[in-house]
């Protein structure tokens, strides 16, 4: 409502009631009165000795003008920092309106605290898509800077983010696996509950157990919601062609010969080699349909490292149910 006059010895505003036509004196303390949201920033950061703000890109017009406001009110303004819009899937601006983003309470359902702040510490002047999607992404990049720190320098410890993240202590226990490769084994069985996958975990890193890890026990909950949510309703699996069929054939041979405990890049070291010999000038191709034949997926972890886990004979025993004309999507 306009504003028709003002007392400023009072302290007091008047206004026109819209209903009455008749006019109403209120003072401006007290919580009588509210400012306009563009004054009533500059008007907090006056009142409150506010010295430093973070405002998204969006909103650096009215940063101007509340500093303008502010320094004719005989103060400094507050030093900032701009930061970028976060983007959904399609890159378009998120809103809460259109429901297109993802909220703390859901990204801490899947990834952990840190997982959350790594994401928001890194590059916050530039665009990042906030989608479901990028949650497995930080949550390995977080344990990868975490296991580098203990050997880094002190200059490079202050520009790890886990150094910022845990105010310069971060812990110290690591992960033998990643999280994308928990979310894939965790496709493959159809995981319902942790100790599935603990079966295979303590199998793999000889001695692990939730009790004496668990940081990875906290991963392999999130690893189950995030899998039955995002990941299972989207897989889609095939059959092999005539040449990929030749190759998992070969494949399986490979794996039979291979020892007991092999190392994972061993593992890795025959996959490759399989797909040099069957003619795969592209060796994505060649791990693309793995992924796709075996995972219901286009893309996907080390083979190495995910058939050290999931276990060779467990991995022999897939592929042949593959080239049995088994569609495992309907497993």
């Amino acid at each position: 409502m306009p504003i028709v006059a003002r007392d400023e010895a009072a302290g007091t505003v008047t206004y026109k009631d819209p209903e009455t036509d008749e006019d109403v004196s209120v003072p401006v303390t007290g919580g009588h009165c509210k400012l306009q949201w563009k004054v009533d920033w500059a008007m907090r950061w006056h009142a409150l000795d506010v010295d430093y703000e973070m405002a998204g890109k969006d909103l650096i017009d009215s940063v101007t003008l509340s500093s303008k406001i502010v320094r004719i009110m005989g103060k400094k303004p507050p030093e900032g920092f701009n930061y970028e819009l976060f983007l959904d899937q399609e890159g378009k601006k998120i809103s809460k309106s259109k429901g297109n983003g993802i909220t703390i309470e859901e990204w801490l359902k899947y990834a952990s605290p840190e997982s959350l702040s790594l994401y928001m510490y890194q590059s916050p002047k530039k665009a990042k898509r906030l989608h479901f999607d990028v949650i497995p992404k930080a949550v390995d990049e977080y344990f990868t800077f975490l296991e580098k720190f203990p050997t880094q320098e002190a200059k490079q410890q202050y520009a790890n983010p886990v150094w910022h993240i845990h105010s310069g202590n971060p812990p110290s226990e690591g992960l033998p696996i990643t999280f994308g490769i928990l979310l894939n084994l965790a496709a493959v069985v159809n995981a319902h509950e942790p100790s599935v996958l603990w079966g295979f975990i303590s199998r793999y890193a000889n001695g692990a157990t939730p009790e004496t890890n668990p940081e990875l026990d906290k991963l392999v909950g999130y690893a189950i919601s995030y899998y039955h949510d995002f990941v299972k309703p989207s897989k889609e699996y095939r059959l092999p062609t005539e040449k990929e069929r030749k190759a998992l054939e070969q494949l399986v041979v490979s794996l039979k010969e291979l020892p007991d405990g092999v190392a994972a890049a061993d593992i890795q070291n025959e996959v490759f080699k399989v797909g040099n010999e069957n003619d795969f000038e592209n060796l994505r191709d060649w791990f693309k349909a793995l992924y796709e034949i075996l995972l219901g997926q286009s893309q996907g972890p080390r083979m190495g490292s995910f058939i050290a886990l999931y276990g060779v004979k467990e991995t022999i025993q897939l592929i042949e149910r593959v080239l049995a004309g088994e569609d495992l999507g309907a497993a």
